[in-house]
């Protein structure tokens, strides 16, 4: 059986962003978007979803270039002179590695989002991590442990299979993941340890800001049997902190397009968000303090 969660990121960055995730989910194939709980936009993105009972909504955690939810001085070791969180990823990982104090600032923060997402009062269907820096070991870590205690059910691993993308696009190259697989394999083993779901696969890393109707279209064409994630950044328009070299408006494009929905028809594939298709694989994680 062919099971696809399609995912818009960066929800509540911008109300370009949440227009885009409504009018891809009410118009198109979009089945779950990821909240930015301290994004710009985060309280209109959750009066979206309110409104939008079929649309899974998780949680996007934000340890790097974005606003932290405790104040900066909380998280002193994690943020620039700015009190944003900092964009040097190796540098931070190195800090995580070596500070004690930093990893208890970590950890707080994390908890610090997961309990704001609580407070939104809406169902958490998944969790997963901006630029997928759930990937460095402690992070994931922290994120299993801490979620287990606010009911996470699923976690996004980033396991992108470059056979796949060349299916869907013969010229598509072999760098998909390639760095990043390692510590990904790592992170399903993890997050299947401790009874939570995992996808087989995901696709977005290799077109990230690039998943074109033609793109999207060929991957679920080709699409494996399985649990299948593809997420997207759509938006309307260009906004303040948007990658300069992103399509979003193409991307919104592709989400609505009616070809893509003749697409998942044709590949019965059965749509909706990772608390749609229930727990994987389930065993108790007693080694793992929730």
């Amino acid at each position: 059986m062919k099971r696809l969660v399609v995912t818009a990121d960066d929800f509540g960055a911008a109300r370009e962003v949440n227009d885009a995730v409504v009018c891809a989910h009410r118009e198109g194939v979009l089945t779950a978007a990821s909240l930015m709980v301290s994004g710009p936009a985060a309280a209109q993105a959750v009066a979206c979803a309110r409104r939008a009972p079929t649309l899974r909504i998780g949680l996007h955690l934000v340890l790097v270039e974005g606003r932290p939810m405790l104040p900066a001085g909380d998280v002193s070791q994690l943020v620039d002179a700015q009190g944003q969180f900092r964009t040097d990823l190796a540098m931070l990982g190195a800090t995580l590695a070596f500070s004690r104090r930093a990893r208890r600032q970590l950890a707080a923060e994390i908890d610090a989002q997961f309990a704001a997402f609580r407070a939104t009062g809406l169902a958490l269907d998944h969790c997963n991590a901006h630029k997928h820096f759930h990937l460095h070991p402690l992070v994931g870590r922290l994120t299993i442990r801490i979620g287990c205690r606010f009911g996470l059910r699923a976690v996004r691993v980033p396991l992108e299979p470059a056979r796949l993308l060349r299916r869907a696009e013969p010229q598509a190259g072999w760098r998909a993941g390639a760095l990043t697989t390692p510590f990904a394999q790592l992170l399903r083993h993890q997050v299947r340890a401790a009874g939570l779901l995992a996808p087989d696969r995901v696709f977005g890393l290799h077109w990230s800001g690039h998943m074109s109707r033609e793109r999207l279209q060929g991957l679920i064409r080709h699409l494996p049997d399985g649990l299948n994630e593809i997420y997207l950044h759509p938006a309307t328009g260009r906004y303040p902190g948007a990658a300069p070299d992103y399509q979003y408006r193409e991307e919104l494009d592709a989400l609505i397009a009616p070809e893509v929905t003749q697409a998942c028809r044709d590949a019965a594939a059965e749509l909706g968000g990772y608390s749609d298709f229930g727990r994987r694989n389930q065993r108790t994680a007693s080694s793992i303090a929730c």
